[in-house]
């Protein structure tokens, strides 16, 4: 991976959800909701204080994540969607 994050921001594979329902019923496209978990692939240095102390960030490379719905910015990089957010969107790690 080569996108390095700045500051407190964090790069994030989105993970698909599921297309068909318990049911068995396919939602198409615009009825899916967007995904709200993913991986880590990179994360920033950490936030500056004043102090110039670097407090470093809580999550780490490989870490699965909640995240809210509409945070960060997508992109994408190598043919693949990428999620940048930062390190306050993110709700919770999957152990």
């Amino acid at each position: 991976m080569n996108i390095r994050p700045l500051h407190s921001r964090v790069v994030i594979r989105k993970q698909d959800e599921e297309t068909t329902t318990a049911g068995g019923i396919v939602l198409p496209g615009s009825a899916q909701e967007k995904p709200t978990q993913g991986e880590v692939l990179a994360v920033g240095p950490g936030v500056t204080l004043q102090s110039g102390t670097v407090v470093e960030l809580s999550v780490k490379v490989g870490d699965k994540v909640v995240f809210a719905e509409f945070a960060g910015t997508t992109i994408k990089h190598e043919g693949e969607d990428l999620l940048i957010l930062n390190e306050s969107d993110i709700f919770a790690v999957i152990a």
